[in-house]
């Protein structure tokens, strides 16, 4: 098969799959230059509705936060499933809770006074609605399989829009913009460009989004095995009869003093019995917003099953971690979050210019 075919083959490919998930890349483009800064805009939505914290001595202990969100909320009706501490001092304490219907809701507790200062249904907020129609069309576990294909035909895309760039020829002929010539080479002009920015951005993207929203595929697995890294045990705690699990409190310390150099960023609570209790902490050389660390308790006897040290991981794990800061664009602080805002917006860019070259294809 000669290059010819090849290309021919490549370019085909290229343009068929683009007009076929063109719309859905729209919309996970769109909504994703959203969710880059979705954390500040959602703070300022909050402070609006449920008012500021003031800054008022030291932070509450986490197991009195847990007691007030307890004392106002029906343990019957509603489950615990994680705490998410503030990040800045101004930021109030966020407490998961799960109900009978699988909804979730966010408690905002005060860190300093420790009052309730309000909650709302994740699923009904706008954020929420935006996440899961980016991640899966708000159609449940199928749309979260289709919008996961989507992101794998997305880093397919990108890989056949690299081969087809023609840079590779002449290189400034693959950057160049002839605005002075017909509308239809302007419109082919500006889909190079835009895509050859944008081709090895919204790979990494499509192939995160894909690997977590597949896991049919196994590329956790895949990348273990390539490695040479062993997959870790399953951790469970190992439940004592007539013993209920340790206090919160002393969980806490424990984790604590398991990784006493590190900020504690969240809480995940056991959900089953068997469950280990986590706590997910930031080094101070850890970029990530909550930090790669995490310590797992065993929460009867306060055993402590594993620590996953942020610094120094697997090889495996080392992959994987940088899934989220590629997928999110926060690998290089703010100028790639604020480029993930436009590679976000190149999917619309990219199906405008190739539906117009479609259109053309004839003239």
């Amino acid at each position: 098969m000669g290059k010819k075919v090849i290309r021919h083959s490549v370019f085909y490919l290229h343009r068929w799959l683009g007009l076929g998930v063109g719309l859905l890349l729209c919309i996970a483009g769109l909504t994703g230059s959203v969710l880059v800064f979705w954390h500040e805009i959602d703070a300022w939505i909050l402070a609006q509705r449920f008012g500021s914290v003031d800054l008022a001595g030291e932070r509450i202990p986490i197991a009195t936060v847990i007691e007030t969100v307890n004392a106002a909320y029906i343990p019957d009706e509603f489950t615990l499933s994680s705490l998410t501490l503030p990040t800045l001092s101004h930021q109030p304490y966020v407490v998961w809770l799960e109900d009978a219907a699988a909804h979730h809701w966010q408690v905002l507790v005060n860190p300093y006074m420790g009052q309730v200062m309000g909650d709302r249904q994740w699923e009904t907020s706008w954020i929420g609605r935006i996440y899961a129609l980016h991640y899966s069309l708000l159609a449940g576990e199928v749309g979260s399989l289709i919008m996961g294909m989507v992101a794998l035909f997305a880093f397919i895309l990108s890989l056949t829009g690299i081969i087809l760039w023609p840079g590779w020829r002449k290189l400034i002929a693959g950057f160049k913009i002839k605005w002075r010539a017909h509308p239809k080479r302007i419109n082919f002009d500006l889909h190079k460009v835009i895509g050859i920015i944008a081709a090895l951005f919204l790979a990494a993207i499509g192939f995160t989004g894909f690997s977590w929203n597949v896991p049919q595929a196994r590329v956790t697995d895949a990348i273990h095995a390539v490695t040479l890294t062993p997959k870790p045990a399953d951790l469970s705690s190992r439940s004592i009869p007539g013993q209920s699990p340790l206090p919160l409190g002393n969980l806490v310390q424990r984790a604590e003093a398991a990784m006493p150099e590190a900020a504690m960023t969240y809480v995940v609570f056991p959900s089953e019995p068997e469950d280990p209790f986590r706590v997910g902490k930031k080094q101070a050389q850890e970029k990530d917003r909550y930090g790669q660390t995490q310590v797992y308790l065993d929460q009867f006897s306060g055993e402590v099953l594993q620590i996953n040290d942020g610094l120094n991981p697997s090889r495996a794990d080392a992959i994987l971690n940088q899934f989220g800061p590629l997928h999110y664009g926060t690998f290089g602080g703010l100028p790639t979050r604020i480029l993930y805002v436009f590679v976000g917006l190149s999917p619309t860019a990219l199906f405008i210019t190739g539906l117009v070259m479609w259109r053309y294809r004839k003239t």
